[in-house]
């Protein structure tokens, strides 16, 4: 077998080193004019707006925020035993369904992030926007919130954000992360990396870093697809029991759980690898079940598709198929580090506890700070 050329070990280096490292309705809603008067509007903001909470609960089960090519936005959701549920946009009623419904909402004008409240007949809103920033320098910047946990609370959003790489990120989307408040870049890539490629931090911004890997390690591309897939599982099993990454993910849900430091970013290079053990670990600790938190880290294939795609085609077709189980999000990846974590802890809770250090007053305290009920 050949030896990997020049152009094939920088791709891997520098796309994948994580390896080593007006308003119309749907489905039933009723369309509403933007001034349409339901009362008082609830309080919203272009950032994170909090939820305030009732003894009812949020009743919905289901509920995203999609904006779409045009500019418009898809709001679904579904709220067993509600009868009705109107959608606020700058305070104004957009939109009304029912238990279940998808609304197509047109004609808002552009801001940096959208928010949506979704307001119930009974029990508590809930205030989501699309999970992606749709950053085009940085198209695996979104965020971490927006998910249901399985006693029924929610995530918020607009404090924890994963990413790729911030390096290359244009002086137009710096200004959108700096008009956004983020307080903390947290860097999980090696030393190498970091000067090869240096962040751009948006003004204001703390910049840390949290070394997963521990140290450089120069990367090689296997000679088979299969032997590049193996080695990437073998990396994940890393994650979850190698000092340098009990260290880094330590920092990581400490910084979540620290005010001053949210809303915070943090990444590696691809945002697939390092930062999506993290995002994993970070939903599963916070209550989200598995099959949720496995989409979460498969969407990456989405949304680097076009850039993963650029870069394949640079290699010959020998070398991008050693190339791509390295770009891939894949579930046996993310699987084998919750396997890791079974044959070292025993449990998800004993990784937390005795892996990454933190106490059940810890968890109570980031699980209050991160959650709404």
């Amino acid at each position: 077998m050949n030896s990997p050329s020049t152009a094939a070990v920088l791709s891997a280096r520098r796309i994948a080193i994580s390896f080593v490292a007006a308003v119309s309705a749907v489905g039933g809603a009723t369309p509403l004019a933007a001034a349409d008067p339901l009362g008082p509007p609830p309080e919203t903001s272009q950032h994170a707006p909090r939820t305030p909470l009732t003894a009812h609960g949020i009743p919905f089960t289901d509920a995203t925020v999609t904006q779409q090519e045009d500019g418009s936005f898809l709001v679904a959701w579904r709220a067993p035993g509600v009868a009705s549920v109107t959608v606020y946009a700058d305070g104004r009623a957009v939109a009304r369904g029912g238990t279940e419904a998808r609304v197509t909402v047109r004609g808002l004008p552009a801001v940096d992030r959208r928010w949506f409240r979704l307001v119930p007949d009974q029990g508590d809103p809930l205030t989501l926007a699309d999970r992606s920033l749709h950053l085009p320098s940085a198209p695996n910047f979104r965020d971490v919130g927006g998910y249901r946990t399985t006693d029924g609370r929610w995530v918020k959003m607009g404090v924890l954000y994963r990413t790729n790489g911030l390096h290359g990120l244009s002086n137009a989307d710096l200004a959108v992360l700096q008009r956004l408040g983020i307080r903390t870049d947290l860097d999980l890539r090696m030393p190498a990396e970091r000067a090869e490629a240096p962040d751009r931090v948006p003004a204001g911004a703390h910049y840390v870093t949290a070394d997963v890997m521990g140290g450089d390690v120069d990367p090689v591309l296997p000679a088979t697809a299969a032997a590049s897939a193996r080695m990437m599982a073998g990396v994940y099993r890393t994650y979850v029991s190698k000092g340098s990454a009990l260290d880094a993910y330590r920092t990581l849900f400490r910084l979540a759980d620290t005010p001053e430091a949210v809303p915070m970013a943090f990444h590696c290079t691809g945002g697939k690898d390092r930062t999506g053990w993290g995002s994993a670990a970070l939903l599963t600790a916070l209550g989200v079940d598995r099959d949720t938190v496995m989409r979460d880290y498969l969407a990456t294939n989405d949304y680097m598709a076009a850039h993963n795609a650029e870069s394949l085609a640079k290699e010959t077709p020998a070398t991008a198929a050693r190339l791509k189980p390295i770009l891939d999000a894949r579930i046996r990846y993310l699987n084998t580090a919750f396997d890791e974590v079974k044959a070292e802890f025993g449990t998800f809770d004993t990784y937390l506890r005795q892996g990454l250090g933190l106490n059940q007053q810890d968890l109570a305290r980031l699980r209050e700070k991160l959650l709404v009920a």
